[in-house]
């Protein structure tokens, strides 16, 4: 196996081939969401309702997951991979900055740092396919999915980044996250807006 992910339980007869999708589908999918998401809030005309609640929310969502699964997924398979995984984390902890009390008026460095990363993930990703099988890519979509539900919806650049710390708090930090949602009536799901970026 060249991903490191606990082993599958035995099955009788058949071989076991999980169910769900690649987190290669998964955050190419989620760059191109967030990227459009980031363009109809910096152009002119109306914001989606709940736009920047909403871009928050699915941003720290979507960096914890690629944190705690698909950025260690890397370190472990794909050679010299490190210098450039730190270099995403060191990204990403700008970003989240950048998302604390984020305003109008830092959108546009938002959207900046949004195409970055996903500039900086990509290749990460093309050479993870290459080294992984695709049992294991979806295996670790599975991790992802699970990831982010329990992710924070707002930003904590100080948190622990990395496993296994990052895996530990921020579940744990997004059931206090999830609470003040529900207090303040916060949006935070894409799909909560007036019009949700196509899938």
């Amino acid at each position: 196996m060249s991903v490191h992910l606990p082993p599958l339980p035995p099955t009788p007869g058949e071989e076991y081939k999980p169910t769900g999708r690649s987190i290669a589908d998964l955050v190419a999918e989620e760059h191109r969401q967030l990227l459009e998401l980031t363009r109809r809030l910096i152009e002119p005309g109306p914001d989606p309702e709940h736009g920047r609640d909403v871009l928050v929310a699915a941003l720290s969502r979507h960096l914890s997951g690629e944190e705690q699964y698909l950025l260690p997924a890397v370190r472990h398979a794909v050679a010299d991979a490190n210098p450039l995984v730190d270099e995403v984390l060191a990204g990403d902890v700008e970003l989240l900055r950048t998302l604390q009390g984020l305003t109008d008026d830092a959108l546009p460095e938002v959207a900046a740092r949004v195409e970055a990363h996903a500039r900086a993930v990509d290749p990460l990703m093309r050479r993870l396919c290459a080294a992984a099988t695709e049992e294991e890519l979806i295996r670790l979509g599975n991790r992802l999915e699970i990831a982010e539900e329990a992710a924070p919806t707002r930003p904590h650049p100080a948190v622990p980044h990395s496993p296994p710390w990052n895996r530990i708090v921020e579940p744990a930090v997004g059931v206090v996250d999830k609470v003040r949602d529900v207090l303040a009536g916060r949006h935070t799901q894409l799909g909560e807006l007036t019009e949700p970026p196509p899938r």
